[in-house]
Order: C-alpha cells, then structure tokens, then sequence
C-alpha cells in the first residue's frame, strides 16, 4: 500500500512539475475572471446609492476591486507622468499597446487619477454578464466595430461630452487585443474625435507583459509601467491633420514602449 501511495504522490509531482506553466496560467486566469465577474455583478450598483446611473464614478469601487485582484496576482503596478493629467480637461485618451483581458486593470489604474473618463469597447461586451451591464452603469461607450459609418457617428457623438462635460475617452487605438512585442497599427477613430472635438490626444503606454504568454501557456509574476505622456493638442487641426496627428502619437508612443519594456525585462520571473 505504501509504495502505491509514494507511486502516485510521485506522479502528482511529476505532472505539477512538468506542467506547472499551464496549471499556473490556468489557474490565475480562473482567478481573474471569476473574482473579476464578482467585482463587476456587485460593485457598480453600490455606486448608484450616491451617483447618478451612467456615471463614471460608479466605476471606481470596481476599479479598486480590479487594483486588488491583480496585486494577489503577483502584479506590480507603476503609473508614471501624473504631472501630465489635466483632470479638468476633456479629450481623447489613447492606450497602447492592447495585450490582454488583464488590460482591464490598466484601464482600473487609471480610472481615478485623469478625470471623468469614459471607456470604449466594442458592443458584443455589452452582453457579456457580468462585465456588461457593469460597464453600462460606469458610463463605458460601445461600438459596432463591424459597421465603421455607425462606429464613427458613436464617437463623433461624444464630442459634446468632451467639450461641455469635459469627459475623457479612454480608447486602445489599436482595435483587438494581440501578442506582438510591439504596438500594432492604429485605427484613426480616436484621433478623429480629438480632432472635431478641438482637444487633446493623451497618450498612455503599457509596458510590454513580460510574464504572460498565451502560446506558452505562462502566467508568471511581473512589473507593469503605465507611462502617460505629454498631452497634444488638437485646436485648429482639421480632417486633412489626422494622419499626422497619428503618426506622430504612434511615433511617440512607440519609443516610449520599448523603454519601458526594457525596465520590466530583468524584473519579470518565475
């Protein structure tokens, strides 16, 4: 009996060892979606005690809650160039690069710290329980990405929201998530609002996810930097600017992302 059980406690080992990678990944991103769907199913409403529905500040005891899954994650969060935050500025603020489901705690770093923000994400999340009807009570914006003629009128709509309300729409340029060690193209929606709505672009870099990785099924502890640069004007910019406004934020913002993914390297590990 007793070399049957040493038998089998040796195999458990054995294929925990071998495949403690994809055990790991798995088993945090479980984590992190269940306790994330908690957060999401419960915590907005508690904000409608206080605020009005479709309020961003619904958001923030949820943001808070996303703060805290990740940091029992093994994630470290550092958010740098606060001194460039006008938090009573309206404008378009764009994220990059888009690597995972755990941007979403990029999106919760920022919540607080650069105003009256209003997500955007594409409108199947919409129905997505709980995530949804969660988003839906912060405020957040979605869009059929499917049909760009409507795509756009969404977000041309929320000028007014920049300009009188002094909202900023926090949007990641790049359209879908990916795995590249680079920013990947942009799309030029946001910038077209930052236009027409005569404000800002405020690029915000996230450093390269060093520790995860989806084809090695690996999930790791890791440092994240949330860069946010220097805000650009748009005032007396016109449609015929919106390449250049582009490309001289995607310029930027790659540069930016190469240096701090080189921070984070050395300090991601097993």
């Amino acid at each position: 009996m007793f070399f049957y059980e040493l038998f089998g406690f040796s195999f458990i080992l054995f294929v925990t060892f071998k495949y403690r990678h994809p055990v790991q990944y798995y088993a945090k991103f479980t984590f992190y979606i269940l306790t994330a769907s908690a957060a999401s199913a419960i915590l907005p409403y508690v904000g409608l005690f206080r605020y009005p529905i479709r309020d961003y500040r619904n958001g923030m005891l949820p943001a808070w809650s996303f703060r805290m899954i990740v940091q029992l994650l093994g994630l470290e969060y550092e958010v740098r160039g606060l001194e460039n935050v006008d938090k009573n500025e309206g404008g378009v603020v764009v994220v990059a690069p888009h690597q995972s489901i755990l941007d979403l705690s990029v999106d919760a770093y920022l919540w607080p710290l650069i105003g009256r923000p209003i997500g955007v994400t594409k409108n199947i999340v919409l129905y997505v329980f709980p995530f949804g009807i969660g988003m839906w009570i912060c405020g957040s914006l979605f869009i059929d990405r499917k049909n760009r003629q409507n795509a756009v009128k969404q977000l041309h709509a929320q000028t007014e929201a920049i300009q009188s309300r002094r909202n900023k729409i926090v949007i990641f340029p790049e359209g879908t998530r990916a795995q590249q060690n680079k920013i990947m193209p942009f799309k030029k929606g946001a910038f077209h609002l930052a236009i027409d709505s005569q404000s800002m672009i405020q690029p915000v870099v996230v450093s390269n996810y060093h520790f995860l990785s989806s084809a090695e099924k690996r999930f790791q502890k890791g440092k994240i930097i949330i860069s946010i640069l220097p805000a650009m004007s748009c005032k007396g910019m016109t449609k015929d600017d919106v390449n250049i406004v582009l490309e001289r934020t995607k310029r930027l913002m790659d540069i930016d992302f190469e240096k701090i993914s080189n921070e984070t390297k050395p300090q991601f590990h097993s």
